[in-house]
């Protein structure tokens, strides 16, 4: 894959329109410096410097999307009150569209970072992770399949927070069969069996690991994964992030398995945090967009390298990614 046609594909990404449905979460980020210990327990003391909240989760997924350049919407819970008032001004504010947005009394997920000097001292999260039930569940996915019709690709990012159950499984693989959409999940464990017959699934390590059954240690037990998941959940495609070590993607190609190892470009890792979120919204958007698997699971690593590169939970531009394919051996 050149540049140019690295281009072709990223130029068609404001054409394109992504419906994410997940669990939506607010990251709270406070920054400080610590110079002493406090007297009253052996802990450092944060001298608070800074505070600014972002977009996490699925929303964090529209948010890279919309950074790329393509048409996102979110679909999932926030609560009613201050937390939930900030994720929605926060969506509306990056032009990520809200229409099926579900609010209901119980609390918005945030996760709160104190870092210091760039590194995390400790986080501590506020959530309600009860799936969906009664009525609730009834109206969200009503919402959802209304809206099935309208978009060019479903990303599902399960953060295990409530919002991904069987029944919504079930609704966007009947669409997928019926309509033929690219319906992409990241993954999170104790929910592999919701996902069989889906187009992609993007795990990483660990995640594989547990969804195989398969401890991988090796480059044969990778391989040995990859073949597992795609047995298992008789979906069209497996990605699996390896952190410092790259991707791995198994394609069903007929009736054979195609796997394509992909180095990481990252010069720099600094934080890991939505790197996933990263990953699974550029392959999506660069497939649709007309690229075939191989070379949008490159540009997504491209752009997974971006954002490793940066604090806290970032995004990676088209500007940025054609900068790293001028010196990388994709181009």
């Amino acid at each position: 894959m050149t540049r140019a046609k690295a281009e072709q594909f990223l130029k068609k990404f404001k054409d394109k329109k992504i419906l994410v449905i997940g669990d939506i979460i607010l990251d709270r980020y406070i920054f400080g410096k610590v110079s002493r210990i406090s007297p009253e327990a052996p802990v450092p003391v944060v001298e608070v410097t800074e505070e600014s909240y972002r977009l996490g989760g699925a929303a964090n997924v529209a948010n890279n999307i919309i950074a790329l350049g393509g048409k996102a919407y979110v679909s999932g819970i926030i609560g009613k009150g201050f937390a939930g008032k900030i994720v929605k001004d926060l969506l509306e504010e990056k032009g990520i569209e809200v229409d099926y947005l579900f609010e209901d009394a119980r609390k918005t997920t945030v996760k709160t970072r104190i870092i210091a000097g760039n590194q995390q001292i400790v986080r501590f999260d506020i959530e309600d992770t009860r799936r969906l039930q009664g009525k609730a569940k009834e109206t969200f996915l009503s919402m959802i399949k209304n809206a099935l019709i309208d978009f060019d690709a479903v990303i599902v990012s399960d953060y295990k927070k409530g919002v991904v159950f069987e029944e919504l499984f079930r609704l966007l693989i009947n669409h997928k069969k019926k309509n033929g959409n690219f319906v992409a999940v990241d993954p999170k464990i104790g929910h592999f069996r919701f996902y069989k017959h889906v187009s992609l699934i993007t795990p990483n390590l660990a995640e594989a690991s547990h969804g195989a059954e398969i401890e991988i240690k090796d480059e044969k037990t990778l391989i040995k994964a990859g073949f597992n998941l795609l047995k298992k959940l008789a979906c069209d495609s497996v990605l699996i992030t390896r952190g410092e070590e790259g991707m791995s993607l198994f394609e069903k190609k007929d009736s054979e398995v195609v796997v394509t190892h992909l180095p990481t470009v990252a010069k720099k890792v600094f934080d890991v945090t939505g790197a996933g979120d990263t990953v699974i919204a550029t392959i999506t958007l660069a497939h649709v967009a007309g690229a075939d698997l191989v070379s949008a699971a490159k540009i997504a690593n491209v752009a997974a390298g971006i954002v490793v590169g940066k604090v806290g939970t970032a995004t990676a531009t088209v500007e940025e990614i054609l900068e790293i394919l001028k010196t990388h051996p994709y181009a």
